[in-house]
């Protein structure tokens, strides 16, 4: 019991930490950089569940908001006031939403994880357009329409990560039982020696 939760302690951080490298492999562009990260977001949904793919994604956040520079462009708590938050809070639902479209299924083959990536793709550019428009119409002292931000924070950027989407599915397919032995396997019990 203990060497599962420990697996699953690992499993948990190794994802957060592959969304903090993904934050730095990016291409600019105005106000939303298009980075890998959503690619982690869908392999931490599809490999590790809705509960852990999203405590996952949580721990990246809470550790970017904590002042480590782990984000796009930067850390700390002031980085709720970014434009770009809103993916971040999408990260999170996301991986949720794609885990649990997985869990639906006792077999999931790749149109399954691909299905559920697209899902939760809707769910990150839902937060993240949000926010956006939010952010650019009040703190950021921006006027912009609902089209605009819909063309910087969407258009932009989403062939990219309907690409990455299709990409995650091919992998978590071939992944994907790997991770259930590791989180499924039964350790013997191992008593203590009286020497």
């Amino acid at each position: 019991m203990k060497k599962s939760s420990t697996v699953s302690l690992v499993t948990v951080s190794l994802f957060a930490s592959l969304s903090a490298i993904g934050a730095f492999i990016k291409i600019p562009l105005p106000y939303v950089p298009f980075t890998l990260q959503v690619l982690f977001v869908f392999l931490a949904g599809s490999l590790l569940g809705s509960k852990k793919g999203f405590q996952s994604q949580l721990i990246y956040v809470a550790i970017g908001l904590a002042g480590l520079p782990v984000f796009t462009q930067g850390g700390g708590i002031g980085y709720v006031l970014q434009p770009t938050f809103g993916y971040l809070i999408g990260f999170m639902a996301g991986a949720y939403v794609v885990g649990a479209i997985v869990e639906r299924v006792s077999n999931p083959k790749i149109f399954h994880f691909i299905i559920a990536n697209f899902a939760g793709l809707a769910v990150v550019y839902f937060f993240g357009v949000i926010y956006l428009y939010i952010a650019l119409n009040t703190w950021m002292g921006i006027e912009s329409s609902f089209a605009h931000a819909v063309m910087i924070g969407f258009v932009y950027s989403i062939a990219g990560d309907l690409v990455i989407s299709i990409i995650a599915g091919f992998l978590a397919v071939r992944l994907y039982k790997a991770f259930q032995s590791m989180e499924h396997r039964k350790y013997p019990i191992q008593k203590e020696s009286s020497m």
